[in-house]
């Protein structure tokens, strides 16, 4: 899954989008969650879930929220994978 770099990661890049990937951290843009920021915690289908981002249900459990994809903005990138580092490296080229 595909998501938008920040302003400062398309410039050091030159990409608008990279596949996103537990660890990376990302702001949310849209809805009820916007402003925030975090680290992926897990990736399932579209939708993102964020550490520390939890709403709490009506019982007193807290449970995290799903964010999809589209709403969100990576602002900082892993690269400790090997395969990783070539992608943003040949796509600079």
């Amino acid at each position: 899954m595909k998501v938008h770099l920040s302003k400062e990661l398309k410039e050091k890049h030159k990409i608008r989008k990279f596949g996103l990937r537990k660890g990376d951290t990302v702001k949310i843009v849209r809805g009820k969650m916007k402003g925030k920021e975090g680290i992926v915690e897990k990736i399932s289908g579209d939708y993102v879930y964020v550490e520390n981002l939890k709403v709490e249900k009506q019982e007193g459990k807290r449970v995290p929220v799903p964010i999809h994809a589209s709403n969100l903005i990576i602002k900082k990138i892993i690269l400790e994978d090997k395969k990783r580092k070539e992608k943003i490296g040949v796509k600079n080229k």
